[in-house]
């Protein structure tokens, strides 16, 4: 598969897969709301059955997004992040503008995200609540993240 990289202004955006640097992003989820410790091995192969975009400055990992999808009809935007040190930038939107644009999705008919706190950047890229909330349903094991 051909991978596909992005430059701007020093910044590297890059779905080659053997770019992601693994420490960095499961620190980042493992810290975060939605996979507060989640092991490493549950990261890496949600990595191995996504499309993953790594963002990096100079060779660092700064940043991350990935999508479950059958390059066909869905995709599921999850853990979506960019370092601290590099929010405010505009980084977030340049990613999700690479990621909506990205060639091999655009005839998906349906993507989906969860997030508590970053609806106006996803609403400006179409993102909206379900027009229909009866009809979506979720089935879910894990009450508190990945806490044990």
């Amino acid at each position: 598969m051909k991978y596909n990289e992005y430059k701007k202004e020093g910044y590297l955006l890059s779905t080659d897969p053997s770019k992601i640097q693994i420490n960095v992003v499961h620190k980042f989820l493992s810290n975060s709301y939605w996979a507060k410790n989640i092991p490493v091995e549950l990261v890496k192969k949600s990595l191995d059955n996504s499309l993953c975009f790594s963002l990096f400055k100079q060779n660092k990992q700064i940043g991350f997004a990935r999508l479950v999808t059958d390059y066909s009809t869905f995709a599921f935007l999850a853990d979506v992040f960019i370092l601290e040190k590099y929010r405010g930038i505009g980084l977030s939107k340049w990613m999700m503008e690479v990621i909506m644009n990205f060639p091999e999705v655009q005839e998906l008919r349906t993507w989906i995200l969860k997030t508590w706190d970053a609806h106006e950047l996803y609403e400006k890229y179409g993102f909206s609540a379900p027009k229909y909330p009866e009809r979506v349903m979720e089935f879910s094991q894990l009450k508190n993240g990945y806490t044990k």
